[in-house]
């Protein structure tokens, strides 16, 4: 089956920059904020192109994608990685889409990041479809890891999330990038209320099986139809209430550091008993962006495919990096413009306050897949 991208377009609403105050005098080297917050963690879009078309994320008919030009090409994405490492203090790197691996030029980006960061560990969120053909030259270009989108394990459930047939081609993607090293290798799942929440202890124990990390994340509104309600979401609670009925959570001894995912370990509950039984079998993550928000220790930085300083998933303000580069700018010229982009970093959720319910929060434009996630 082919599947349709479609024509690419400019981004409706695309202008001129909001104006970016510049930092007060004195403060902190790095990607700092206005809460102390340092980001360190780099999430960069290579494209907004997608094959799938989830439900929580994209319109059954799909977007108008940006023009060619519009988008970094492979150097312009070396040279904003390199300045965010060697003068901003990014220690971490994830590459987003859109799907990353729609890009013909792929490899090449990665083995171009390795040569120039050989110690940086550079991770890539796929939906993995076509990743069974690709996985080991992303290994051997110098890809450290892989998150895979995976939301069911059921055919017929995966094809009304997805709107497109590719279960097989995604658990393909999965065990190709786990026998080519790209490890750990650590699963996405967004549950929807009456459509795959039931389904998450199996998911569990299939991830568990296999030695995957799973991550289960609140649908957040990112929805390219404006779709979300708080009512309608699985909660955090609900996700472990679920999960308790098979399992039994407890805190993961390790240091959050940022992260978004709350990680517990796993062990079987005893038939019968709230009680646990036997070894940790692993661990589960839970991203609870809307219920249990972790804002105040966010380490993120996102740059869009088309080089827009995002300084919070949320935000409805970005800041053009790309057309500055382009204009001739010099490295430092590029890392002040960041740094003050990410001085400006809401509170939270795009506003000085925690609340994706409050009254006053307003969803973003831009879709998950056309942000980077």
């Amino acid at each position: 089956m082919s599947v349709q991208l479609g024509m690419p377009q400019p981004r409706e609403g695309a202008g001129s920059d909001p104006v970016v105050p510049s930092r007060p005098a004195g403060t902190p080297a790095g990607l700092m904020d206005r809460y102390g917050r340092r980001a360190t963690d780099m999430r960069l879009s290579l494209t907004d192109k997608c094959n799938l078309r989830c439900t929580y994320c994209m319109p059954a008919e799909g977007l108008e994608w940006l023009a060619k030009q519009a988008v970094m090409s492979a150097e312009e994405i070396v040279r904003i990685v390199r300045i965010g490492v060697d003068l901003l203090g990014v220690r971490e790197l994830r590459l987003t889409g859109g799907e990353p691996l729609v890009r013909a030029d792929l490899l090449d980006i990665i083995s171009a990041l390795r040569q120039a960061h050989p110690q940086l560990p550079i991770s890539m969120t796929t939906n993995a479809v076509g990743l069974d053909k690709k996985a080991a030259g992303l290994k051997a270009a110098g890809l450290s890891r892989i998150n895979v989108s995976l939301d069911s394990l059921h055919e017929e459930t995966f094809t009304k999330l997805t709107r497109r047939p590719f279960l097989d081609k995604v658990l393909a993607g999965v065990d190709a990038a786990w026998a080519a090293g790209l490890g750990p290798v650590k699963l996405n799942a967004v549950l929807m209320r009456g459509i795959n929440d039931a389904e998450s202890p199996s998911l569990l124990a299939w991830a568990l099986d296999r030695g995957y990390e799973l991550r289960f994340i609140e649908q957040m509104p990112l929805d390219a139809d404006h779709g979300w309600t708080r009512r309608d979401m699985v909660t955090a609670a609900e996700i472990r209430e679920l999960l308790s009925v098979d399992y039994v959570l407890s805190a993961d001894p390790r240091d959050r550091d940022g992260a978004p995912a709350e990680r517990f370990e796993v062990r079987r509950r005893t038939p019968g008993s709230a009680d646990a039984t036997g070894p940790v079998l692993g661990t589960v993550g839970i991203i609870a962006s809307v219920t249990e928000p972790f804002c105040s220790d966010c380490k993120r930085t996102r740059i869009t495919a088309e080089g827009k300083i995002m300084s919070c998933l949320f935000s409805r303000e970005e800041f053009d990096l790309l057309g500055l580069l382009r204009e001739g700018a010099t490295d430092q010229q590029l890392a002040e413009r960041w740094q003050d982009a990410m001085w400006m970093k809401p509170k939270a959720h795009g506003m000085d306050h925690v609340g994706l319910d409050a009254p006053d929060f307003v969803q973003p434009d831009r879709s998950m897949s056309a942000i980077g996630g």
